[in-house]
């Protein structure tokens, strides 16, 4: 069943590259991902999936449904890409698109892509071998802002599910276990009112808003010396005032607050919200602040991960090519990164890291973050990086781009669907499986530690956010949109000839 996974999959291969070349050419900020989601659910509606839309409040959300019965296994990879970082593809040199244009920087056009082909392989192969089991695909919203996955386990998207397998881009095959290197984070925006004045004619009228950002941002740079060197505190300044001669009656600052563990990320939050009051009383200003993200770490589930790295070391990587290795070395040397190309060797698994000696003070230090931390407390739940990227990009950048609409990307997808199937079918054909995978999550995972969502009870998803950047460049990115009709790919339709060297 295996091989004939591996097959139909090999079968996909236009198709994958077909949908993943047209979410790159979408390039949809978090929440405003109106394109990708209309694309993706066409596909899978078509394919005979059940579609549930607008999950959890959210207008780009949707869940995906084939099957009946258990095992229930959901299928999830983030949709949303990053502020300017359009970039043309096949490409090793910042040329953007559009200029100031958001693009995907990171790669999210790639996972769903990768899902939907694992997907349809063992709808296929369920239907054959009356295999009995439910398949549910789901999108991550927002990512970038960490800002939807908390709110699709409020709302019980995971209630009924036995594993959750994600995927997200890297450069080579991995699957962590136990407790990851992410960091849990809230992201809070602090908004100041004060009142306004000719800053000339009659200062001593006005009450600084800015005053007050500028206040709390001081506060939180002296205040680094004394919370522990594994806190990442960082901010925006998103409103600072209208011109220089009226006083400032509104600013807003966006923090975010990462750190080790759910209590030490409060901490740092019941500190930014001391620090915000202190600056309003310090310029007579008030406050206001809301949530508009969170993430938990993540712990991720021990067998089903032993099991997956089963399967990643029976696909391998992709056989590159002379071009592929070109274009990877051309980008590093632009970007005075070792020019060692793209990865030939599949890495060893990672055992669990030990327990962090949180008693030092110091906690680990840094890590990013990413909202599949809250699914992974509420199911068994693993993350495939699937090698679809250039080694040596700085992440959410123009260079991390530069690979997600070539043969990269392709060869990278279709590696990583032969592994998400096998896995799936694992699950699906092995019921001691799925039994371990609970027993790890009951009985190590949740045994000391118990998931409490970052989450308010009137907090809601931040819809609003990223609107205003797509209003203005949409129109513009709409006649770059992918014709998969005139074109065999992408790189066709921009005239790219592969790989665009200096």
């Amino acid at each position: 069943m295996k091989a004939d996974l591996v097959g139909q999959i090999d079968a996909m291969k236009k198709q994958a590259q077909v949908m993943v070349d047209s979410v790159f050419s979408f390039g949809e900020l978090g929440f405003q991902e109106v394109e990708t989601s209309r694309y993706l659910t066409a596909i899978l509606e078509k394919e005979g999936f059940k579609i549930e839309r607008g999950v959890a409040g959210i207008p780009t959300a949707f869940v995906a449904t084939w099957g009946q019965g258990k095992p229930v296994i959901a299928l999830g990879s983030d949709i949303d890409d990053i502020p300017q970082a359009s970039q043309k593809p096949g490409v090793p040199y910042h040329a953007p698109m559009i200029e100031g244009a958001p693009g995907h920087g990171e790669g999210h056009n790639s996972g769903m892509p990768l899902n939907i082909a694992a997907a349809l392989a063992v709808k296929k192969v369920m239907e054959r071998e009356q295999l009995q089991g439910t398949i549910k695909l789901w999108p991550g919203v927002a990512e970038e802002q960490l800002a939807t996955k908390a709110y699709y386990v409020r709302a019980g998207v995971f209630k009924d599910v036995d594993v959750v397998l994600f995927a997200h881009v890297g450069d080579n095959f991995r699957v962590a276990s136990g407790p990851g290197n992410q960091t849990g984070l809230v992201s809070i925006e602090y908004s100041f009112k004060g009142e306004s004045a000719h800053a000339a004619a009659a200062p001593w009228r006005g009450r600084s808003a800015l005053d007050a950002v500028e206040l709390m941002d001081i506060g939180w740079n002296f205040r680094r010396e004394h919370i522990r060197i594994g806190s990442r505190v960082h901010y925006v300044i998103t409103n600072g005032g209208d011109q220089p001669n009226v006083v400032p009656p509104n600013a807003s600052v966006w923090y975010y607050y990462r750190e080790a563990d759910y209590e030490h990320v409060m901490e740092l939050w019941r500190i930014g919200d001391d620090m915000a009051k202190a600056a309003a009383m310090m310029t007579g200003t008030t406050v206001t602040s809301r949530l508009l993200g969170s993430a938990w770490p993540g712990h991720f589930n021990v067998p089903i991960a032993e099991d997956m790295y089963q399967n990643i070391s029976k696909v391998g990587l992709p056989l590159w090519s002379a071009d592929d290795q070109a274009l990877a070395r051309a980008l590093q040397r632009d970007l005075k990164v070792p020019e060692r190309g793209l990865a030939v060797k599949v890495p060893e698994m990672r055992k669990p890291p030990a327990a962090n000696d949180d008693d030092n003070g110091i906690g680990p230090v840094g890590g990013g973050s990413d909202d599949i931390g809250d699914v992974s407390w509420v199911a068994p739940t693993v993350t495939l990086n699937y090698p679809s990227n250039i080694p040596g990009g700085p992440g959410h950048n123009w260079a991390n781009g530069v690979s997600m609409a070539t043969p990269i990307a392709h060869k990278g997808v279709i590696a990583g669907a032969k592994v998400q199937a096998m896995t799936m079918l694992d699950i699906l054909t092995r019921p001691e499986l799925v039994a371990q995978a609970w027993d790890y999550f009951r009985n190590v995972q949740t045994k000391d530690t118990k998931y409490q969502s970052f989450l308010r009870a009137d907090d809601q998803p931040a819809i609003w956010l990223n609107r205003k950047i797509m209003d203005e460049y949409r129109p513009k990115m709409k006649p770059l949109y992918y014709d998969p009709s005139k074109f065999d790919t992408y790189l066709d339709q921009l005239g790219i000839k592969y790989p665009a060297l200096k």
